[in-house]
């Protein structure tokens, strides 16, 4: 698959990023908007996720250190998104998706969301480090630096692989739970970040198909965009396929129980459906079928193994 050379770039605002013109300064700002800087939606998936690798890590902390730890996880995740929107305001100023956005809307100024985020990645990192521990901390400020420096001003502008590759970084999560219980990393949390990884290209690509000329608008190289419908279907199927054996793989290598297991066999299965649906309809309407329902999923999936292990069904967290 070839990078974002192959695609002709929108020139002017796309080459600009957070230095877009003609924003003029916000009448006031309420804390709604600054709220909505946070990717809201986006953050209660990346919480549960930490949560998952909290819960299901061994040994003990205290609730109160567990809440601090997942707030930690929450206002990275905020800070990603309000610097993501400073650095995206051009873009999200053209698609409908997003051009009601704070930023585009003029409710809230780059700046303002710069500063905004900016204070609260150094502060979620620093009380992490504080009150949890370093190690945790650590993974944190990778989540964060690799979302903003990674996917958002090297990736997403350049190559259609920046969903591949960026999804990295909704993928640690589960790890710096798992960190901030035990100090290091498990066998298990490593699974959990390949799910993830593996989940998010036809999670977003889905998206993509539904959405693809706005991104050729905005001058995004999304994968339909440069590679065209067809590839982008037929790549949604070759990572379903692989993602579905590797959901088996905690219960396989006994992490996981059967329980576990067999709602993943389940939930897997339909997703498969779900992706060769959108290869053989090529229509709108399957791809935001299978959308919708890849966030079900990954909730349902981590669900699974916290009744699972709460009600002690199975192995998970030994490791």
């Amino acid at each position: 698959m070839q990078g974002g050379s192959d695609m002709s770039m929108t020139q002017g605002s796309m080459s600009q990023g957070p230095m877009m013109q003609g924003l003029a300064p916000s009448p006031g700002a309420v804390a709604t908007d600054f709220f909505a800087l946070l990717k809201p939606r986006v953050m209660s998936l990346v919480v549960f996720t930490g949560f998952a690798g909290l819960a299901l890590a061994p040994g003990h902390l205290h609730p109160v250190i567990a809440a601090v730890a997942l707030l930690c996880i929450a206002i990275g995740a905020g800070a990603s998104g309000a610097i993501n929107m400073w650095f995206d305001a051009d873009i999200d100023a053209i698609m409908n998706r997003t051009r009601q956005r704070p930023i585009p809307s003029g409710r809230v100024t780059a700046g303002e969301a710069l500063a905004f985020g900016t204070v609260l990645a150094i502060g979620s990192v620093a009380m992490m480090g504080l009150f949890v521990n370093w190690a945790a901390a650590a993974l944190l400020a990778l989540t964060i630096g690799f979302y903003i420096f990674v996917y958002t001003m090297w990736l997403k502008r350049r190559t259609p692989q920046n969903i591949v590759i960026g999804g990295a970084a909704g993928a640690f999560p589960p790890m710096i739970g798992w960190a901030a219980v035990t100090g290091d990393i498990g066998l298990l949390p490593v699974l959990l970040f390949a799910i993830v990884f593996m989940w998010t290209p036809p999670h977003f690509w889905a998206l993509a198909l539904y959405r693809s000329g706005e991104y050729e608008k905005a001058g995004v190289p999304m994968l339909p965009v440069v590679a065209g419908d067809v590839a982008t279907r037929r790549q949604i199927v070759i990572y379903s396929a692989l993602l579905w054996p590797l959901t088996m793989a905690p219960t396989l290598l006994g992490l996981a129980g059967w329980v576990y297991g067999f709602g993943a066999l389940v939930l897997g299965g339909l997703f498969m459906a779900l992706a060769i649906r959108v290869w053989r309809v090529r229509a709108e309407k399957p791809a935001m079928q299978l959308f919708a329902y890849s966030i079900l999923y990954l909730f349902l999936l981590f669900a699974l193994l916290l009744v699972e292990h709460a009600l002690g069904f199975g192995p998970a967290g030994s490791v």
